[in-house]
């Protein structure tokens, strides 16, 4: 995953997460995370693999395309 993507992942992540009301640790409880895997998503600096990514989006209430969109809605484009 590029580095561009992991950034905007982790700060979709966290922005659904505060949207929500849910804090960090009961969204890595829900999503069957530890905290600092999720910590570590939030911040970009992970690589998650697609079995975090769907816990993730289950714990938001969100499918993988809903998810999906909000990331590509956050990244930047190329000129």
């Amino acid at each position: 995953m590029a580095r561009s993507t992991s950034l905007a992942l982790g700060a979709t992540v966290r922005e659904l997460r505060e949207a929500r009301g849910v804090s960090r640790e009961v969204l890595a409880v829900n999503a069957g995370l530890g905290l600092g895997t999720l910590g570590r998503l939030e911040l970009g600096k992970s690589d998650p693999p697609w079995s975090t990514l769907r816990a993730v989006a289950a714990a938001l209430e969100l499918t993988m395309s809903d998810l999906a969109s909000a990331v590509e809605a956050r990244e930047p484009t190329d000129p």
